[in-house]
């Protein structure tokens, strides 16, 4: 494995390593996680192996999106894809500021659930995010999704408006239409 993008060891959670997702290696692990019924609001049911491989080639190919696989002592636990709104469907949906930051967080399925699992490894993320001289987090959940709502609300984000994100209908990717609730987190 090569030097992660960012690691950061946390007491009483552990150590945190992120990295770039890689297409071929990666492809088939998400495939399982994306493909459960909790994963319906991440809008990837459905697909194949190789379907995957292409979203997050994609993805790749991309200067303003990003998506990463995130572990946690050396065990997969999430999906972390930063954007730049000015380059996503969202920028119609706000007011976009310098050094603004969008998110969106896919937590792996677990057979054994950890009390503040979720809002320690947000904790971290959200300090990568900051990173390199970033000054807000806006995240996007669709406005059904009470659980993820309630942890950005449990890790400091303020609400916004619920708003509709237009469907993307590109050659390399069709994304639908997506009543989201937006949320902001300032540094």
């Amino acid at each position: 494995m090569t030097e992660p993008l960012h690691l950061q060891t946390v007491e009483g959670f552990g150590t945190v390593r992120i990295d770039p997702v890689d297409p071929d290696r990666d492809a088939a692990l998400i495939h399982g996680w994306v493909n459960e019924e909790r994963a319906r609001f991440w809008g990837m049911g459905g697909t194949t192996v190789d379907q995957v491989r292409d979203v997050y080639a994609h993805l790749d190919s991309l200067t303003t999106h990003h998506g990463f696989l995130v572990r946690r002592d050396g065990e997969p636990v999430a999906i972390f894809q930063t954007y730049d709104p000015e380059a996503d469907r969202v920028s119609e949906c706000y007011d976009v500021l310098a050094g603004d930051i969008g998110v969106h967080l896919f937590l792996a399925p677990t057979a054994a659930p950890e009390r503040g699992f979720s809002t320690g490894l947000l904790t971290v993320l959200i300090d990568f995010a900051l990173s390199g001289g970033r000054t807000r987090i806006v995240g996007e959940p669709d406005a059904a999704n009470e659980k993820a709502i309630g942890l950005l609300v449990r890790s400091g984000f303020e609400l916004g408006p619920e708003v509709v994100l237009p469907e993307v209908d590109l050659p390399e990717v069709f994304i639908p239409e997506k009543k989201a609730r937006l949320a902001f987190l300032t540094r």
